[in-house]
């Protein structure tokens, strides 16, 4: 048995708005969108007329690491493993708690795919890992694992380094432990690329004439680093300033990765570098106090200054610093501060699915996309006044409004 919406406005997101449409679910993916579709032998919902968008994207939570109700405190999260300030080795899949009560909070929000992440105490830290928003065990909510290399410039890494009496302690040396990180994957890649090619070597003598050739020993930070040269995930850069983003395309074109700014406070300052570069960006927490002072210059506008100069923009909580269920909220803040209305839920739905590499499984409802979908009480979903009464994922409703 299916599930078939009815009498839905549908945003698409990828192909418009469909009047009075109706969209077929079977085997947890869309199977048909459109008007006048045969829903027999299915669960109907009738929509009447409301709004139905695709499940929101959050590509940079902590939801699960930092869980809702611990309070502040290294001790009560798993935010940062800050023993060490290169960690490439730790990822946040071994972190996220299922059962913390931000995932529900992410389904009444409309949110049903989250990009995790640890937090930004370290230089380097470790990876990124994208979830669905329902589940009672993370091995069977993972949607791309990893989908990310942590990287952290500015106040947190200096800030955390100073309070364990350890480097770094200013934005050089913060740029120069991630810099060399990199430059010792680089020979580690070496030697394992030598170690390949003499095992090739020795493969094409007779058997009897082979020798033993001994493999380099396995550095489980350095292969990370390793994938993020050769482009298998990108970079994933915790930058405010537009100086500390400066600095991340720097070392980025110095190595070559993938790169993308997360949070980008001033990035409308250097916006047409980003457009030119090409590097998208995930811009927020939107609401939230000015907590240091990198964030002096945090204006709403940001978005709207980005998206006209041609950055891809995601809107994303950083919850809990922005509860999760307030992502759309940012997304009708940023629309009031001038982001084309006709293009901001692109920013919670396909433009951070394209970030994180799912595009082709979320963020628009598309035949063939897993059935992740939101049912509004208004024709609106940026309509403030109106919310999320029923949230679908993998084709099942996870969450809907009390009666």
């Amino acid at each position: 048995m299916g599930l078939a919406i009815i009498n839905a406005r549908i945003y698409t997101i990828s192909k418009g708005i469909i009047e009075n449409g109706t969209i077929l679910v079977r085997g947890g993916k869309i199977l048909s969108v459109g008007k006048n579709l045969d829903v027999s032998g299915y669960d109907v919902i009738d929509a009447g007329g409301n709004a139905v968008t695709p499940g929101f994207v959050d590509m940079h939570t902590h939801t699960g690491i930092w869980e809702e109700g611990a309070g502040p405190g290294p001790g009560n999260n798993d935010g940062n493993e800050m023993s060490v300030p290169i960690s490439p080795f730790v990822r946040s899949i071994d972190a996220i708690y299922p059962e913390d009560i931000g995932f529900s909070d992410a389904r009444r929000g409309g949110v049903t795919t989250l990009g995790i992440t640890h937090g930004s105490g370290n230089a380097i830290g470790g990876t990124f890992t994208v979830v669905k928003g329902a589940g009672k065990e993370v091995d069977e909510m993972i949607v791309r694992e990893p989908a990310g290399l942590k990287m952290a410039l500015g106040e947190n890494p200096k800030r955390a380094g100073e309070l364990l009496k350890r480097s770094p302690t200013t934005r050089m040396g913060i740029a120069y432990l991630i810099r060399q990180a990199f430059y010792d994957a680089i020979e580690y890649k070496k030697d394992w690329d030598h170690y390949y090619a003499q095992l090739s070597l020795e493969e094409k003598k007779p058997e009897k004439e082979r020798k033993p050739i001994r493999a380099p020993k396995f550095d489980i930070g350095k292969d990370v680093l390793v994938r993020v040269l050769n482009k298998e995930f990108p970079v994933r850069c915790h930058a405010h300033r537009a100086d500390d983003i400066r600095t991340a395309i720097r070392l980025a074109e110095e190595f070559g990765y993938d790169l993308v700014i997360e949070h980008a406070t001033e990035g409308y300052k250097i916006r047409e570098t980003l457009a030119r570069k090409r590097i998208p960006v995930g811009v927020g927490p939107m609401i939230g106090e000015r907590s240091k002072r990198e964030l002096l210059d945090f204006t709403p506008e940001n978005p709207a200054l980005l998206h006209e100069a041609g950055v891809k923009v995601a809107i994303i909580s950083d919850s809990p610093f922005t509860p999760v269920q307030h992502l759309r909220d940012s997304v009708i803040l940023a629309v009031r501060e001038g982001f084309p209305e006709n293009e901001a839920l692109k920013t919670i739905t396909l433009n951070p699915a394209e970030v994180l590499g799912i595009e082709n499984r979320v963020g628009s409802i598309d035949t063939g996309k897993e059935a992740d979908l939101v049912i509004f009480n208004g024709d609106d979903p940026l309509d403030a006044k109106k919310k999320p009464i029923i949230t679908i994922i993998n084709g099942e409703i996870a969450w809907e409004t009390k009666k």
